[in-house]
């Protein structure tokens, strides 16, 4: 399925209070590709994917599988994409297990209980993001790294072809990282599933994506291959800073 992106302009606020952020954005996601969003703090990242997530009104078109965000039921949509979001100061006094159990509420018919199935999907989720020694214990007993975890498998839990990510390695350890972007590497590469995701780490996203998307306040200023975002300039312009000088210094301190 793919999405489509088209004239799209979002913010925050409404009224004289509305803060604009995204100017005019247009961009294909085409079924089956890896793409990752890069930019400086306060870009409008963040704010793109939760727009393409139908969590943000916005003027302009964008349309799933070809059809428009805001006339699909909630549900239909939850139904083609998930988004994991980064890690937020609110919880619910839920425990692991039962957090993961609602990234299935799409797929379980209402005033239905879980089924056999449902619970062997957590479980499975769980197993991936190491989390069944936390299974039972709240949301609120966990550190940054382990809500992390858990938005992840809640995330993973849903079982939609499209997979929004905003900085998903956020608080993770090394390994765990490693770990759960293998993980989702080998996910994108399946037939039919779609990764977006929001980095701060522009190595992961070379690891990741084969799309980069370079945004700069609310703009694209470039979208492509690495190597013809690299031939634009177009990092050295976001982030204000020499960035392939930068990632040689960097990998000189491993020599």
């Amino acid at each position: 399925m793919d999405m489509q992106v088209k004239n799209v302009c979002a913010g925050y606020g409404r009224g004289s209070g509305y803060v604009p952020v995204l100017d005019n954005i247009d961009l294909t996601i085409p079924e089956g590709s890896r793409t990752a969003i890069l930019g400086a703090n306060g870009s409008g990242k963040t704010t793109l994917l939760r727009t393409m997530a139908g969590m943000l009104p916005y003027t302009g078109s964008i349309t799933l599988g070809g059809t428009e965000l805001k006339q699909m039921k909630r549900r239909a949509v939850a139904s083609c994409l998930s988004m994991m979001m980064q890690v937020s100061e609110t919880y619910f006094s839920y425990t692991v297990r039962e957090t993961v159990l609602l990234g299935r509420y799409v797929r379980i018919r209402p005033g239905r209980a879980a089924s056999s199935e449902d619970h062997k999907r957590v479980e499975e989720c769980l197993r991936i993001t190491g989390l069944m020694e936390q299974a039972e214990q709240p949301l609120g007993a966990l550190s940054g790294g382990q809500l992390q975890r858990v938005f992840l498998a809640r995330t993973l839990a849903q079982e939609t072809p499209i997979i929004l990510l905003d900085e998903p390695t956020n608080h993770l350890d090394i390994k765990v990282q490693a770990d759960l972007m293998d993980y989702l590497d080998g996910w994108s590469r399946e037939p039919g599933h779609t990764l977006v995701g929001v980095y701060h780490d522009i190595n992961l996203a070379l690891a990741m994506a084969d799309t980069l998307v370079v945004l700069k306040e609310g703009r694209i200023i470039a979208k492509g291959s690495h190597e013809e975002i690299q031939a634009q300039g177009a990092l050295d312009q976001a982030y204000d800073l020499d960035i392939r000088a930068y990632m040689k210094k960097q990998y000189e301190r491993w020599k």
